[in-house]
């Protein structure tokens, strides 16, 4: 196989032979360096462009599949590829879940450096399609075209407004959806009845770069419970065409539970911090996990599989081993999810949250499920849990800790090394980042279990549990 590269051209003949983590597969060349690609897997065999190039590995893209491994499927969404989602639709969702086995095997040990026990094999979600609870779609006056696209055409475009998702790296353009298999309807429906109206009506969609339109996102959230959240975020006040467009979508839109606006005058599309209003029906939709009752208002952060969020809690709950005597400390809490679905087994559920609102919502939550031995507190866990908070709390029997993907701080660890619970459960979102933060722990805990949880189907994400107990001193780690 030729591995010559012409002259800023592309590699030719590149056989693909493993995956590595992020969703790039693996090739090596003559010399030994290493090649990351993407949109490839392996068994494939490819052209590769090179996009940077190092003395000992190199990383690039698939320009030209030259022949196609024997593990390739055919994707079903017309998007794949282009809107930069679901970026593993080429492979079977069995194979999938092998390699983000491997994933989570090669992270752990080649970032943590640590004793593991034996993995236990990765939990697959029910659902490949139509899993997700929570979308959010972007409108602007620039549609993403591809290369192949602008390539069958010699004049010059005129830019067209668009309805969809953000173009991979690119923030101020949109790919148009028709058709999104990520959620159950009315999602589409919801698409083509804001496309067709707006289009109709000559609403202005925003304009990134110069900061002027009207139309911003749409927000929908789809509850197991049939129950149908829409926020619409408009960039200024503009009362007859809002309530046009409001009302429009009522009549066309079947099933909507909860319809609100947001106005968002900013740079940016963040809403954390700007007045929901709601339009019509109740402010919020109502998720079940198991026999529990979420509230889940429009900035609510919940899981977004909601499906498979019962079985990463379930295995949460397992790990944490409640008899119903012990003080569970539920770090990085939100809305108190993870505590409230643990809580028949604790003694006390003790919830910390940065973000106020979550703090708020978990509160609600609680009363909603008739639990009253929840409590929850705004602020940082390392400032928080200090002597003082735990003679009035009640020291953690067991820690539950689900960070973002950035793992968590090192100035929380220490928190924990110095906490010394008998048991800390570790929900990662990212094995990465959990490895690393595994190391640090492992000056006082053993890891004893670890089970993966594929929450994202189609996708390179890959959540893992890893239960953590606090080392006698005949298992330190120099013994």
């Amino acid at each position: 196989m030729s591995r010559k590269k012409k002259k800023s051209g592309p590699l030719l003949n590149i056989k693909i032979e493993s995956y590595a983590a992020e969703g790039k597969s693996i090739a090596r060349l003559d010399d030994g360096k290493v090649l990351f690609v993407d949109n490839a897997i392996p068994g494939d065999v490819v052209d590769v462009g090179i996009t940077k190039d190092k003395k000992s590995w190199a990383q690039g893209r698939m320009v030209r599949l030259v022949t196609p491994s024997p593990q390739r499927v055919e994707p079903f969404c017309q998007h794949f590829g282009v809107c930069g989602g679901c970026k593993w639709q080429m492979l079977p969702y069995p194979q999938q879940l092998v390699y983000k086995q491997q994933q989570v095997t090669d992270q752990l040990q080649r970032i943590g450096h640590v004793a593991l026990p034996e993995i236990s094999p990765i939990i697959g979600s029910p659902y490949d399609r139509h899993y997700r609870n929570k979308l959010e779609f972007t409108f602007s006056t620039q549609r993403y075209r591809t290369f192949e696209e602008i390539s069958d055409r010699e004049e010059k475009f005129t830019p067209s407004p668009a309805l969809g998702f953000h173009a991979p790296g690119l923030f101020d353009k949109i790919v148009e959806i028709h058709t999104c298999y990520l959620q159950h309807e009315p999602t589409n429906l919801l698409l083509k009845v804001l496309r067709e109206y707006s289009l109709a009506h000559n609403l202005p969609y925003y304009d990134f770069k110069a900061q002027y339109g009207w139309l911003r996102n749409v927000i929908i959230r789809v509850a197991t419970t049939g129950e149908v959240l829409i926020n619409l975020i408009m960039h200024h006040e503009d009362k007859e065409a809002r309530e046009g467009i409001l009302q429009h979508m009522l009549e066309n839109i079947p099933g909507i539970t909860s319809l609100n606006y947001t106005l968002n005058g900013k740079m940016n599309d963040t809403i954390h911090d700007q007045e929901v209003v709601c339009y019509y029906g109740k402010s919020y939709i109502e998720e079940k996990l198991e026999d529990f009752r979420f509230k889940i208002s429009p900035k609510s952060f919940f899981q977004t599989n909601t499906y498979q969020a019962e079985a990463l809690y379930r295995v949460t709950r397992e790990f944490a081993g409640l008899t119903g005597n012990e003080v569970l400390y539920d770090m990085y809490c939100g809305t108190g999810s993870i505590g409230i679905f643990c809580s028949k087994g604790a003694k006390k559920v003790i919830g910390i949250e940065v973000v106020e609102d979550a703090i708020k919502d978990a509160y609600e939550n609680a009363a909603m499920n008739n639990i009253d031995h929840c409590t929850f507190y705004a602020g940082d866990v390392e400032k928080i849990c200090n002597d003082d908070f735990f003679a009035a709390h009640g020291h953690p029997d067991v820690i539950i800790t689900d960070p973002p993907r950035a793992g968590m701080t090192e100035k929380l660890i220490k928190q924990l090394l110095k906490m010394r619970a008998p048991k800390v459960v570790y929900v990662s979102c990212n094995p990465a980042t959990q490895a690393r933060d595994l190391q640090l722990l492992n000056e006082s805990y053993k890891i004893t279990r670890l089970q993966p949880v594929d929450m994202f189907p189609h996708t390179h994400h890959i959540e893992n549990v890893a239960l953590l107990e606090l080392r006698t001193d005949t298992d330190s780690p120099e013994n």
